[in-house]
């Protein structure tokens, strides 16, 4: 692994060619009319190569992706035959790709599948919590419920993993560990597809219990776009990243939910934009007709900026499409609203993302 600096160096700073490189503020929040917040970020823009087309701030950082890299934490699924095996379409990879809000169809496919390979909800162990989104969270306990394992936003993707071991003949207990076989074959697939190690050294545990591997944001994005197109992945695995990315665009309800800028971008890109969140700041995204990846981070783990972020850059990369770029610049200036439902302010990219772009 090439990284520009030491993993204990701060995010939003590295050391490159004696030079300290400090990340640009990328997202203002406004009060008003006067900025009240700024939040600072890191872009990268790469081909299947690796080529580096776009840098915004420093590439180099090694990053935890946490949930962006699902749809290559799926690949195994498809690999394995599992996917075929039990009978997975479009629905069930969005779901496998997934950071899911908790809402009834999302937890009700969850179940499904795992019924489909003859497990039920106990056999997870992402953990459990209320769904996010609010009013799934209020009807649940409006019905005297209580939130499982199903509801958890990882249910989806750790279904996926109980689904490859049960095809496989592998037993799934502890299947959330390092030294277990399911996270071995996802721990390959992530080194493959990135070009970048995946070890003890940068390993970490993620919010869902499995491992999690800080990697530079070049290198994320020359992964996915590495799965957009193909290039540099072997013949079966470009089928698989082919056929996630596309169930994903095609079903991004299940990707996301109600109200989630995963599932408001794909739906405005219409089958030509990938994208996925990341814990704390963190976006990954595709777009396939350019064969480009793109990698993200907020460096202070602010969500609302991070979707800014990817908004602005989409529309940078799509501005052929006036139409669509200027569905995604709307989306790249949300407004603020109190509790009234006055508008009181609002985000806005800077001129670093359009004057890098």
């Amino acid at each position: 692994m090439k990284w520009a600096r030491p993993v204990g160096r701060p995010a939003n700073q590295s050391q490159q060619d004696g030079d300290i490189v400090t990340d640009p503020i990328l997202v203002e929040v406004l009060r008003g009319d006067i900025v009240e917040s700024r939040h600072r970020g890191a872009v990268a823009v790469c081909d299947a190569d690796g080529g580096l087309r776009l840098a915004i701030g420093d590439p180099l950082q090694p990053v935890f992706p946490r949930s962006a890299v699902k749809a290559i934490q799926a690949l195994p699924l498809v690999e394995s035959g599992a996917a075929d095996a039990y009978g997975f379409g479009d629905r069930e990879l969005a779901l496998a790709c997934a950071s899911h809000n908790g809402e009834e169809a999302h937890v009700a496919l969850a179940a499904a599948m795992l019924a489909k390979a003859g497990l039920g909800g106990d056999a997870l162990e992402c953990g459990t919590h209320w769904p996010s989104h609010q009013p799934a969270a209020i009807a649940l306990a409006r019905a005297g419920g209580t939130p499982n394992d199903l509801h958890n936003n990882c249910s989806g993707k750790h279904s996926g993993f109980l689904c490859t071991c049960r095809h496989l003949g592998i037993a799934h207990q502890g299947y959330v560990g390092a030294g277990h076989a399911s996270q071995q074959m996802v721990c390959e697939a992530m080194a493959s597809v990135t070009g970048t190690g995946h070890g003890k050294d940068n390993r970490g545990i993620d919010g869902c219990s499995i491992p999690t591997y800080a990697v530079p944001l070049e290198t994320l994005a020359g992964g996915f776009a590495r799965m957009a197109t193909g290039i540099g992945l072997s013949p079966a695995r470009g089928r698989a990243a082919r056929r996630l990315l596309t169930a994903c665009m095609e079903e991004p309800f299940y990707v996301a939910g109600s109200e989630r800028a995963d599932t408001r971008l794909m739906q405005a890109g219409a089958g030509r934009i990938f994208v996925k969140i990341g814990a704390e700041g963190v976006f990954c995204a595709a777009l396939p007709e350019l064969g480009l990846g793109i990698a993200l981070k907020c460096d202070d783990g602010g969500e609302r900026a991070a979707e800014v972020i990817v908004a602005a850059v989409l529309a940078r990369l799509l501005r052929s499409d006036e139409q669509l770029a200027a569905g995604l610049d709307d989306m790249a200036r949300p407004v603020l609203k109190n509790r009234r439902g006055l508008v009181v302010g609002g985000l806005r990219p800077t001129q670093a993302i359009a004057g890098a772009a």
